[in-house]
This record gives structure tokens, C-alpha cells and sequence, in this order.
């Protein structure tokens, strides 16, 4: 085998678990592709012949990618919303009772408390850490 396969085969090996962990860090599915599209291109330019633990390394350099997509997307500066519309968009689905029974039947009350409280990157960050260190 070839190391082109060899890469190749190793690294689908771990994107399951990869894309778990770039996911509950990320918060995004697209995002988490992203990321582990980034520790593709790594793992392949890297010289791996040391590495004992290619599992762990990959972990490691997705974990990484994704502490710097954090980062960027808090440093980085978006246009706000028209004050007016994100108020109405806030109001509507603040004030349908409709909307929120819908939204818990489909996914679950605790769900919607969580997703109603608002959670900081760190904290994210943090919860993301502590899953990586679980799952080594």
C-alpha cells in the first residue's frame, strides 16, 4: 500500500469520532467538515513516521483547528443586522406560543432550555476540552 492510501485509509478510519469531536466543539456540522477538511490537509503535508498514536495526533490537530476556528469567529468583525429586523425576528418567536410548543415537541424541553440560554465561547470551549480529554 502506497502512503497516499495509507493516509487515506487511516484517516476515514478516524472521521467518525473526528467529526464528533469537531462538531461538539464547533457547534455546526458544516463547520466541523470544515475543520476536518483542515486536519486533512495537515495530517497529509506532516511527516508521521514518529507519531505513536494516530488517533490521538489526529484529535490533537482537529482540536487545535477548531480552537482557532473559535477564535477567528470571535475576532472577526460581521455587519449587524438592521436593528428593526433582528428586533421583529426576536419578537415573533419570543411571543408565538405556537412556535415554542412546536419547537419542544420536536426536540425536547431540556432541549429548549438550552438552546434558549445563551452560551458563551469559552464555555463552549471548555465543555469541548473536557469531552476531548474524555474521549482519549
Amino acid at each position: 500500500m502506497d502512503k497516499s492510501a495509507w493516509l487515506t485509509t487511516t484517516f476515514e478510519e478516524q472521521r467518525p469520532r473526528l467529526t464528533a469531536v469537531a462538531t461538539r466543539m464547533l457547534g455546526s456540522k458544516t463547520e466541523a467538515d470544515d475543520a476536518l477538511q483542515e486536519a486533512w490537509i495537515r495530517f497529509n503535508r506532516s511527516d508521521t513516521s514518529g507519531v505513536e498514536s494516530l488517533g490521538a495526533w489526529l484529535t490533537t490537530i482537529v482540536s487545535r483547528v477548531c480552537l482557532n476556528a473559535l477564535q477567528s469567529r470571535r475576532t472577526r468583525s460581521s455587519d449587524p443586522l438592521d436593528a428593526d429586523l433582528a428586533a421583529t425576528a426576536e419578537d415573533e418567536t419570543e411571543l408565538n406560543p405556537e412556535h415554542e410548543v412546536l419547537l419542544a415537541d420536536s426536540v425536547g424541553f431540556g432541549a429548549v432550555d438550552r438552546a434558549r440560554q445563551p452560551h458563551p465561547d469559552r464555555a463552549r470551549r471548555v465543555r469541548a476540552a473536557r469531552h476531548v480529554r474524555r474521549s482519549l
